[in-house]
């Protein structure tokens, strides 16, 4: 994603008066470097927002509730019929192409949702890893301002990979605000 992209998508946010450094991760630099020393935070490859929906090559958004409202269709659409939520919940979903960013390597991504509750609801991670292997799945419960990750590991340069979080039974409303594509922090060994 271009500094440009970046700050156009975090001007929007800034402009309603939500801030997103307050966000509480749920992957915390205790936690790195607990197994870990001097770890480095590279920048985003990319950050998909509501006002940025689609990265490069089949990088893209999926929200549902209560259908699908599909981003990278030759002619995008929003399908609606008469149902209380979408089949499984309401739902975030994004897909990401290593590639299109010029990556040609297998490779670990940590897609981070930044996510909002004012009272706690369960959400069910998860996601498709391309023939390498997801952390972080399964439910989480969400209370507060939180980033939220699935880890995508051992990911073929070639696979088009995703992440969701969908809530799967009742509960309070929930937000969404951007989902960030990263690689996990660079470490240095001593």
């Amino acid at each position: 994603m271009s500094e440009e992209s970046y700050e156009i998508a975090t001007a929007a946010f800034e402009d309603r008066g939500i801030d997103l450094t307050t966000f509480e991760k749920d992957l915390t630099l205790e936690d790195w470097t607990k197994i870990v020393h001097f770890p480095w935070f590279p920048p985003p490859i990319e950050v998909i927002s509501p006002v940025h929906t689609i990265g490069k090559g089949r990088t893209n958004l999926t929200l549902g509730a209560p259908d699908i409202l599909q981003t990278d269709a030759a002619t995008p659409y929003a399908s609606y019929s008469y149902r209380a939520t979408p089949a499984g919940g309401p739902f975030v979903s994004v897909h990401f192409q290593p590639s299109a960013y010029g990556i040609t390597t297998t490779g670990t991504y940590v897609i981070g949702f930044l996510l909002e509750a004012a009272n706690p609801v369960t959400l069910n991670a998860g996601g498709y890893a391309g023939g390498g292997t997801l952390t972080g799945t399964g439910p989480k419960t969400l209370v507060g301002k939180r980033a939220l990750s699935v880890v995508l590991n051992n990911v073929p340069a070639n696979a088009q990979v995703n992440a969701f979080f969908q809530q799967t039974s009742s509960g309070g409303p929930w937000t969404w605000y951007s989902t960030s594509i990263e690689y996990p922090p660079l470490v240095i060994v001593i």
